[in-house]
This record gives C-alpha cells, structure tokens and sequence, in this order.
C-alpha cells in the first residue's frame, strides 16, 4: 500500500501474485508479444530513415526521429517504477500499450517532419512503459530463481523484434509505403490492449486515489526532464543545426546542468517516494550494473541505428538486405539471451554468464573499429555473430543480477532505473554518434562535397555523381562510420573490468514460493488449521 505515515516514508504495496503455470504462461505469452511488437516498433525505424526524409522532405533533421524516441523514453522510463508502485501495475501498463496504438497511428498520417518526430516521442513515452512494466510484472508472478529463464524469452523477444522490425519496415519503405509499417503496428498494440485488458491480474494498490497521487515525484519528473531535454538536445545539434558558441546551446547547457543537481537534491531531500533512490548506489554490484546499462545502451542503439546506414550509405545496399545483414547479431542474441536465461535459473549462478557477455562484446565492439569501405561481409557478419553473443549474455542477466543484489520493496524501482540508464545510455549514444557521424562525414569529403554533410542520413542518389566522386563519398562515409564505432570497444572494455564489484548471492528468496497446481482428489483431509497455515 502507498500511503504515508507519521513515522517514516510511505510503504510500497507489495505485488507480488505468483500465478500456478497454466495462469503464468497464459498472462506471460501476452506480455511477450506485447514487448515483441514494442522492440519492433522501436527498432524498425532505423533502415527506412532514408526512405522518411526524402517523403518528408527532412534530409537535414532526420536524426531527430530516433533522438526524439530515446529522449522521451529516457525521461519517462524511470517514472513507471514509481506509478506502477503508486496506482498498481496494471493500469499503467494498459496506458502504455494504449499509447502505443494512438502514437503509431499518428506517425502514420505524420505529413511534416516536426509532426513525426513529436509523435516518434510519443511512441518513445509507450515503449519506456511497455519495456519497464513488462518486465516488472514478470518479477511480480515468477520467483527470483525463476526469473532468469523468464527474462532469458523476453531476451529473446528483444532480438526477434529488433529483426522483425527492420525487415517489416524496410519491406514496406521499398515495396510500398513507410507509413505502412505503423499502420500495422497500431491495430496489433490496440489488440495486444484488449487481451492485456482481460488477462493479466491485477493487484491494486489499496486507499484513496488522490492520496496515492500526490505520492507521484512531481518535482523529480519536472527536474529529470528538463535536464534530459536541455543537455541531449544541444548535443544532437550542436555543430551541425547549432554552433557550439551560439546563446542557445550555451544556456541549455547552463539549464540542464543546474536542473540536473536540482533532480538530484530533489531525490535527496524532497520527494516521498523518490523516482531514483540514491540509496540504491551505496551497494557496489547495483551501483556497478547501472553504470553498465549507461555504456552498453549507449553501444547498443548506436549499432543498431548506425549499422544499417553503412550497409546502405557505404556498401550501396537495399533497406530489405540491410536489415538482412543484421540477422547474425540479432539470432545469436536470441539464442544465448534464452541459453543464459536458462543457465542462470538452473544453476542459481549469474557471474560468468555476465563476464562471458562482456567479453564477447568487447571483441565484437573492437571488430566494427575496423570497418572500412571494403571490409569482407564475412568479417562483418562473425564480428556481429559475436556481438549478438555478448548482448544475449549481458541483457536480462544484468537484471537478475540487479534483483538479487537489492530488497524485494524496490523490485519496481530498480528495474525501472535500470532501464532508465539503459536508455539514457541509447539516447546519449544517438545523440553523440549522429553529431560524431556528420563532424567526422564532412572533414573525411573533399572541399567540393562538404556540403553533403549536412544530410549524412541520407545521400543523393550517386549517379548524379563522376565514379571517382563515388569513392570519395563512400570511403567519407565508412570513414565517419568507423569513427562512430571506435569509441565502443573501450566503453565495453570498462564495463568487463567493472564486473569484479559483480558478486553471485543465489536467487533463493524465503518468502516466493509457487502457488502448488491443484491436485484433484476425492477427499479433502486437511484440517483447518492447516489450511489457515497454507493459505499464510
């Protein structure tokens, strides 16, 4: 229940509801397919970029599409933890879902740029929720023991929607319509609402609804965004829709620096039920993991946003084969995300598995360091085989480690911060790579081209260009593309070294046991006062 009290801060309700298997995989299918679809709505956009800045005439502002997604769900990830808390997590996933529907929609009609970009936020807003939620229910009904086989298929889902995505999306861009792809997402989330609606239980939150509402962080929220907002957004543009001296940037920064030790004292001093506990850093493994989701969702989207544009800007490939070539990286992160999920709970052991992923990311990450404009496709495809490897070990195994090293009543908050870093890492990485993209594009040109720089998502068609033009653009491009990619290999490496503050502390919990199957007899010979003790 989340109400104050005279004597400390307010008590969280305890949701936990631990379903027998029949219930439990029935609820757990449709969360799936939920996350599926949202992965694959989040993820899709990347290879039909092109395609959306020539029909929006938005070749200039087109990375504005996925910075406007993260930015939204960087902000409004870490909230869901609190309002799930608050209201019961039910209700807000069904929101999400809902919003989800109405977002997609909406980008499908989108007719100016600006218009789409602001409703690529609004579906950033959706998949934050329907990322965080899911995985906060699935903590509610499975045991910690179990969890990590739970969370390995969710892992799964991850990988499968970001190749479902891709290859929806960039059929639709070549054989159709882009706006295609939202069009059928739309109707399958208001789908996915209406089962959700009817099949996942609910355990709401007991008092007074206006009582629970001022519980929310307002101030937190109001802090967190503007600081988010006000040193992403610079950074997106800075040197390329901004100069780096303007007023402008120079006062977002200043904005978004003040805001951010104001979220920070907020969380501290103010909010009741804080949306980022600091208490949560004084343990060395939590404080550990949440610095690795920052860096490897930094790597992490930045490959996925990246990768598909050297594979059509500098290879000369279709949208369809682009997301072809990321089917290595994505199957082998389903495989090992299922393997490792399966391991942990078998095994109670979560350490290697993580160290294993963290090395095999390391070497995929220092592969794509060396991609130039002639590189082998087998070279690529095992350097993404063993990324996909790495991501598939690092994912959920971080999330059940995260758990095991913190107290059942912040279940909801510290997935959601983890999350939260995660895509504050993607959005971060978005940001710093697409600015890194078009500074490193333009110096790599010859004077007399520079000026494509300014639409380094997509390039003119190249036969309005002499051959030896050509191979200047593209060995400019899978210049700037490298240097994109150098800076991840000692991202990842730091995050290998920091797994020694990473220790295994079992997944058993006394108080989660499963609910036993019913067993049907002819006789029901238990006494009453052990039924009272069963039902306790």
């Amino acid at each position: 229940m989340a109400a104050s009290t005279a004597k400390g801060p307010p008590v969280v309700h305890d949701q936990t509801n631990l379903l027998p298997r029949t219930q439990l995989l029935v609820v757990f299918g449709t969360l799936a397919i939920a996350f599926l679809i949202a992965y694959a709505d989040q993820n899709g956009v990347g290879v039909a970029l092109p395609t959306i800045a020539r029909d929006l005439n938005a070749r200039d502002t087109i990375s504005w599409a996925g910075t406007s997604s993260m930015i939204a769900n960087t902000v409004f990830q870490v909230l869901y933890g609190r309002l799930s808390d608050i209201f019961g997590r039910k209700k807000v996933y069904l929101s999400a879902v809902l919003l989800l529907a109405i977002a997609d929609i909406l980008c499908a009609t989108a007719q100016t740029a600006w218009a789409f970009y602001l409703f690529r936020g609004l579906a950033g807003v959706a998949t934050g929720g329907i990322n965080s939620l899911t995985m906060m229910i699935v903590s509610d009904i499975v045991t910690l023991q179990e969890r990590g086989r739970y969370q390995g298929i969710l892992g799964s889902c991850i990988g499968l929607g970001n190749t479902i995505g891709p290859f929806l999306s960039s059929a639709f861009a070549q054989h159709a319509t882009w706006r295609g792809f939202f069009y059928l997402i739309s109707p399958l989330m208001l789908l996915c609402t209406v089962c959700s609606f009817f099949l996942l239980p609910s355990s709401m939150p007991k008092g007074n609804g206006l009582a629970r509402a001022k519980l929310i962080d307002i101030w937190g929220l109001v802090s967190g965004s503007i600081a988010i907002m006000c040193i992403l957004i610079p950074i997106s543009g800075g040197g390329s829709y901004f100069a780096w001296n303007s007023a402008f940037v120079i006062a977002m920064l200043a904005i978004g620096g003040v805001a951010t030790i104001a979220f920070i004292l907020v969380e501290w001093k103010v909010a009741k039920l804080p949306m980022v506990p600091l208490s949560m850093f004084r343990t060395p493994a939590v404080a550990a993991i949440l610095l690795q989701n920052l860096l490897f969702g930094y790597c992490y989207y930045a490959e996925l946003y990246f990768l598909p544009l050297y594979f059509e800007n500098v290879r000369g490939v279709t949208p369809l084969v682009s997301a072809a070539l990321l089917v290595p990286l994505v199957i082998s992160q389903m495989i090992f995300s299922v393997c490792s999920g399966f391991y942990i709970s078998h095994y109670s052991r979560y350490g290697e598995v993580i160290w294993f992923g963290f090395i095999c990311w390391t070497v995929g990450a220092s592969v794509l360091c060396t991609l130039k404009q002639d590189t082998s496709l087998g070279v690529i495809i095992v350097a993404l085989i063993i990324l996909g490897v790495g991501v598939g070990n690092v994912f959920q195994p971080c999330l059940i480690a995260i758990q095991a090293h913190s107290p059942k009543d912040l279940r909801a908050v510290i997935i959601s911060n983890r999350n939260f870093f995660r895509a504050l890492g993607g959005a971060i990485g978005l940001a710093c790579s697409s600015l890194v993209l078009q500074t490193s594009f333009g110096r790599a040109l010859p004077a007399d081209l520079s000026y494509l720089s300014k639409s380094s998502y997509v390039l003119p068609s190249f036969s309005d260009f002499s051959t030896a033009d050509q191979n200047s653009i593209r060995a400019a491009y899978a210049k700037a593309s490298r240097t994109v990619f150098i800076s991840m290999a000692p991202m990842m490496g730091f995050c290998l070294v920091i797994c020694v503050f990473i220790r295994d502390k079992g997944l058993q919990r006394k108080e989660e046991t499963v609910p036993p199957q019913p067993i049907p007899t002819t006789e029901d010979t238990t006494s009453s006062a052990e039924k009272g003790v069963l039902k306790d």
